[in-house]
């Protein structure tokens, strides 16, 4: 059975159309998820909406929301007032730009979701329009209405389908300058910057996501199991104490060199060769006849 889809629409190139949806493709749904319980009576706690200066029960169609200004009064916004600020929505996704698939800022990026064809008519044109970016290695900027919010999305192939990106907005990413402010530049090179890059290339591997342990998500899920069959769960192990505080030490243990390997192979080979030609020792001078 297919998956309910998040939005329904159309996918559109030109004069090419095609019905589409899109469905959720990351989800926390699997966690390990918890009520609020009253310990004494076991019940559930339900929430209520209470005045913070009265301390008053609110009623439900006394709620609304409201913009604080600088003075500390608010605006208030009646549902109906916010909701004629929600742009009207075409169900459509218009391709309109292209760009190669590795040229946008992955700190742009938002949710994903898979889209496919909402139907077997569709689903020819919308292979075409797959096969097309397949071939030229692009994604598609495309704008709709998702959720109440005009939004950007990124669109690739992916698989047998396609892959949507809704997009950050530009104001919404900040810059990296404040949070790098304080980062000092520091020279680094010569054993140090070796030693680094060893280690590196001897780490090096493929991306696979399902090598990735939740450790805390795994905790929870024994907790509860523990916690049913009447048993203590088991103890979480105390990380290995370390004592290095010198970085150049901290590389080599780093990189698996042993105490006496104090030098990179580059300097070491040097000093081998220097040992095998020793200098020639100076012969005695010899005085001239008189």
């Amino acid at each position: 059975m297919a998956p309910r889809a998040n939005w329904k629409g159309h996918l559109t190139l030109g004069d090419l159309s095609c019905a589409v949806a899109l469905y959720t493709a990351a989800s926390t749904s699997d966690r390990v998820s918890f009520h609020i319980i009253n310990r004494r009576t076991g019940h559930r706690v339900q929430r209520q909406m209470v005045d913070a200066e009265t301390g008053k029960p609110v009623e439900r169609d006394d709620i609304v929301k409201g913009y604080e200004l600088s003075s500390g009064d608010y605006v208030l916004l009646d549902p109906d007032e916010i909701a004629e600020a929600v742009p009207e929505s075409d169900k459509t996704l218009a391709l309109e730009t292209f760009i190669p698939c590795n040229e946008i800022d992955t700190i742009y990026l938002d949710r994903p979701y898979y889209l496919a064809p909402a139907d077997k008519v569709s689903a020819e044109v919308f292979d075409l329009i797959r096969h097309g970016l397949e071939a030229k290695s692009a994604a598609a900027l495309a704008r709709t209405v998702l959720f109440r919010r005009l939004r950007t999305l990124l669109i690739r192939p992916h698989g047998d389908g396609l892959i949507a990106t809704t997009l950050n907005y530009d104001y919404e990413v900040r810059s990296a300058s404040e949070a790098f402010a304080d980062i000092k530049e520091f020279k680094i090179e010569g054993e140090m910057l070796d030693l680094a890059q060893h280690i590196i290339n001897t780490k090096r591997g493929s991306f696979e996501p399902g090598a990735f342990e939740d450790r805390y998500e795994n905790a929870l899920q024994e907790l509860v199991k523990a916690k049913i069959e009447g048993r203590k769960p088991p103890k979480k192990p105390k990380p290995k104490e370390t004592n290095v505080v010198n970085l150049m030490e901290a590389l080599r243990m780093s990189a698996g060199l042993k105490e006496s390997e104090k030098k990179p192979k580059r300097k070491a080979s040097r000093a081998a060769s220097d040992k095998k030609s020793p200098k020639r020792a100076a012969r005695p001078a010899t005085r001239k006849a008189s």
